[in-house]
């Protein structure tokens, strides 16, 4: 329901908003700054964008907890198709997620709410609960059963080769 809201209010605030705006500043200024948020939006999405990928990848190599950059890699996602969508409201809601702080707000609310009960890494089953602790699932090993002749190490002088190589 409240996503049925959502899509129901946003819209209208960024019309009520743009009849606001360009009744104080005209039509072309109004138009100028849409576009010049979109632009440098993209510019800061992109730079951010490098900085969470990065910070992934360090995430990765320390084999820490990488849901923390996944999830501020996320919201810059987000905020970079806010920022392109026209409207005020989605440029002031884009650019609050652009802000690390904010971010890290959002994080911290939305980690509030949900609970991980495991995760795997590295083969390796890590529970929230030390008691539940179950060792890694093994892969299902699969036998492939057949023949085999054992091919000798040196070549035959006699062998007139297939054509493919050069002997």
């Amino acid at each position: 329901m409240w996503l049925f809201i959502a899509f129901l209010s946003v819209p209208l605030i960024e019309i009520a908003l743009f009849i606001q705006v360009g009744g104080l500043i005209g039509l072309w200024p109004t138009l100028a700054v849409v576009v010049l948020t979109a632009i440098l939006g993209t510019w800061l999405v992109r730079a951010q964008g490098r900085q969470a990928i990065s910070n992934l990848q360090s995430s990765f190599s320390q084999l820490n907890d990488p849901s923390e950059p996944l999830a501020h890699g996320a919201m810059i996602l987000i905020s970079g198709a806010l920022l392109l969508t026209p409207g005020f409201f989605t440029d002031f809601v884009g650019f609050a997620l652009l802000a690390p702080p904010v971010r890290s707000a959002v994080f911290a609310w939305a980690r509030k709410r949900v609970t991980v009960s495991s995760f795997q890494m590295g083969g390796e089953m890590h529970s929230q609960h030390p008691n539940q602790h179950r060792p890694a699932a093994r892969p299902t090993e699969e036998v492939i059963e057949g023949e085999f002749t054992e091919v000798p190490d040196g070549k035959n002088p006699n062998h007139p080769g297939s054509g493919w190589t050069r002997h």
